[in-house]
């Protein structure tokens, strides 16, 4: 007789605390692109006006601008779920609703910080 397999992906269905758990991570991730993009910045500083006036107008391409957009939105994602996650770690906000509410929540901010930082900065 063979035994059952265990649940896996294909037959859980995607709930908002685990696509926001899942989104945690890979935002931490991002970081990584964001970094990158950092130093390539400091070295474009470093190497003269000519590379840093070439390195700016590589970074005024929409493609880019799109990156720097989600790399910045997933800053504020990884900020505000990491306090979150501070708020559960003192034994606060496991209600089921209060769950739901705060990813909601933090859904929302995300995008209307996201939308201020590129209106105003």
């Amino acid at each position: 007789m063979q035994k059952p397999l265990s649940p896996h992906l294909q037959i859980y269905k995607p709930q908002l605390t685990s696509i926001l758990s899942i989104l945690h991570r890979l935002t931490g991730l991002g970081f990584t692109v964001g970094l990158i993009l950092t130093c390539a910045w400091l070295y474009a500083l470093s190497e003269g006006p000519d590379a840093y006036g070439n390195f700016c107008s590589w970074l005024h391409q929409p493609f880019v601008k799109a990156i720097i957009y989600l790399i910045l939105a997933s800053v504020y994602y990884h900020m505000l779920n990491g306090i979150r996650y501070l708020v559960w770690s003192l034994g606060k906000g496991f209600e089921l609703s209060s769950v739901y509410s705060s990813g909601w929540i933090i859904c929302i901010l995300i995008f209307i910080l996201t939308v201020l930082t590129i209106c105003f900065v």
